[in-house]
């Protein structure tokens, strides 16, 4: 089994599209034609994990935290990330990192932290804005629902938790077909008229151009006529954070000292306890604290994130309760979600969690 099948299970978990815009997820070092041997799972990419994937006889690195963020004009091992860089590039691994494709897709980083915690009726707390788009086309009536099936297993149609989501509407084409054409039904020269089927559907706007592909390849016009609108409708399916529901309210300290012991951490800052019940969670794990807002307008009681700045603790006590769990914590669930996705589609491919402590962050 080749690396870049592992690659392409993980994608169609967590396209790279989701990805915000300042991230760098994706292949950071090395060739996927290359004969997968073992995939060593992190969450940060060190000198101590790669030196842990040698020794175990693997070519495959997995990590959340991307090891490359930024441009390099020269590589000559000055610091930890260039080092890492040499060694991959040396004992020929490939160091692949989902992020914030991983944060926001389906079942991803912040689905896996509310399922720790217990939390039910799930929803994106902020969904992406501009990343859908509606197709409409017009098929004869006899080939209308093989172009349906075409365009829902390219990924049309889906909405929430409903799929295969179309409207149609019968009516009737015209057009002549010209010298040099082969219509699939009427004369050349002659004005046709057909019975057809408008369809329309939804779909992620980066799934576009495999869409178009099906509809071309299944359609049986020489010409297929298509459109193509932008929507601002949100989605809902993807996005940033989660809030959901615990099946019983809390007390603030109960649940506080509960989500301790879940994320297992040596220090939890909250702000001030005003006795509030805890039921409804909003949370974002790493750097979430943009989300605040959002969590406070979707009526949250409690909101959890890896990072809080100092001054984003003022003026929000009666608001609602910020947990700051910390930034490895949060996301070291990251490990799970990979496991899953390729143990699910390779069985019996070599899967290891690294034993490396890659938290840079200790506690007395």
């Amino acid at each position: 089994m080749k690396i870049k099948e592992i690659v392409s299970a993980l994608e169609r978990f967590a396209p790279l599209p989701l990805q915000d815009g300042f991230d760098n997820a994706g292949l950071q070092i090395g060739l996927t034609d290359a004969e997968a041997a073992g995939a060593l799972l992190c969450l940060d990419v060190t000198e101590a994990v790669l030196d842990e994937a040698i020794a175990l006889g693997y070519n495959l690195v997995i990590s959340h935290h991307p090891l490359i963020f930024k441009g390099y004009k020269s590589i000559t091992g000055k610091d930890y990330v260039e080092r890492c860089m040499l060694k991959a590039i040396k004992n020929d691994i490939v160091i692949y990192s989902a992020h914030t494709n991983l944060d926001n897709a389906q079942g991803g980083v912040n689905y896996k932290i509310a399922e720790k915690i217990g939390l039910k009726n799930l929803k994106v707390l902020e969904p992406k804005e501009n990343s859908l788009i509606k197709l409409v086309t017009f098929v004869p009536n006899a080939q209308a629902d093989a172009v349906r099936e075409a365009l829902f297993a390219a990924g049309c149609g889906n909405i929430g938790n409903y799929d295969s989501c179309s409207y149609n509407l019968e009516g009737e084409g015209t057009f002549r077909a010209k010298e040099g054409t082969h219509p699939f039904c009427g004369a050349i020269g002659e004005l046709h008229r057909e019975g057809e089927v408008r369809i329309e559907t939804i779909l992620p706007a980066f799934k576009k151009s495999a869409v178009v592909r099906a509809l071309l390849a299944v359609h049986p016009y020489e010409e297929p006529a298509f459109d193509i609108y932008p929507l601002q409708n949100d989605w809902t399916q993807a996005g940033s954070g989660i809030i959901g529901e615990l099946d019983e309210s809390e007390t603030e300290l109960e649940f506080l000292k509960r989500i301790k012991k879940t994320f297992e951490v040596g220090c939890l800052r909250h702000n001030k306890l005003t006795g509030r019940e805890i039921r409804k969670v909003a949370l974002c794990g790493g750097a979430g604290a943009f989300l605040l807002p959002q969590a406070i307008r979707s009526g949250a009681d409690v909101f959890i994130t890896g990072e809080i700045k100092y001054h984003d603790y003022f003026g929000y006590d009666e608001h609602i309760l910020l947990a700051e769990v910390g930034h490895y914590e949060t996301e070291q669930y990251t490990k799970d979600i990979f496991c899953d996705i390729i143990t699910k589609k390779f069985p019996n491919f070599a899967v290891h969690y690294t034993k490396v402590e890659t938290n840079p962050i200790n506690y007395l």
